[in-house]
């Protein structure tokens, strides 16, 4: 099986533009205000400069604040306009996230990472309403895992559960670790607060929540 994986580090696109402009507004503002205050303060009394000759200055100024500004914000969307663009390229693909995922009699494949302590593991299964649906033994060594649904009850319904792994020692529990898997992505959404991807099932998670992509097993 040939899957291509990498971190969401490297596919995540670079969006962070500060524009200096606002800032060299103010100060170039500040400024052209000194300029106009000297030039009243030293203009001839016997020829002052008309009020419309003010007028004109402020609007100049005005007119190229305004202009810096728009070029600014057109520089902005476009570059998250393309942002949106290179996310869309993970529809179809799958993520890796630690998100309740989607069990529809397709085995869930899973990517718990190693254990740092305790000499037994388990891997535990929890309903949505965390209630625990199965458990059994993993080596700890971060190999990836799967889950068929088949439980020492039967079958398990179909819906969202977590996974975590619960290490022991000495038949104490040591330290529990959450389990990210795998879950296809439906949808790529532009939301207020960034992109939001719609996986297999319509459950939601953040661009920022993915630890890699890769193709469908």
């Amino acid at each position: 099986m040939d899957i291509s994986s990498t971190t969401n580090q490297a596919l995540k696109p670079t969006n962070a533009i500060e524009p200096a402009a606002a800032k060299a507004i103010n100060s170039d503002f500040e400024t052209f205000l000194k300029l106009l205050t000297t030039q009243i303060s030293n203009q001839d009394p016997m020829d002052p400069m008309k009020a419309e000759e003010f007028a004109v200055q402020l609007a100049t100024f005005s007119s190229v604040e305004q202009q810096v500004k728009t070029n600014d914000l057109l520089t902005q969307m476009t570059s998250a306009g393309g942002d949106f663009a290179a996310y869309t390229s993970w529809i179809g693909r799958e993520v890796k996230a630690t998100a309740p995922l989607k069990f529809n009699g397709t085995t869930v494949q899973l990517a718990p990472e190693a254990a740092t302590r305790g000499e037994t593991h388990q891997l535990v299964v929890r309903a949505e309403n965390g209630a625990e649906i199965d458990r059994f033994t993993v080596d700890g060594t971060g190999a990836p895992e799967e889950w068929t649904g088949l439980t020492a009850a039967g079958a398990a319904p179909f819906g969202y559960y977590t996974f975590e792994v619960e290490s022991f020692s000495k038949g104490e529990l040591v330290a529990s670790q959450q389990v990210a898997g795998y879950a296809k992505v439906r949808e790529v959404q532009r939301a207020p607060d960034g992109v939001t991807l719609v996986l297999e099932g319509g459950k939601k998670i953040t661009a920022s929540d993915v630890a890699a992509v890769r193709d469908p097993a």
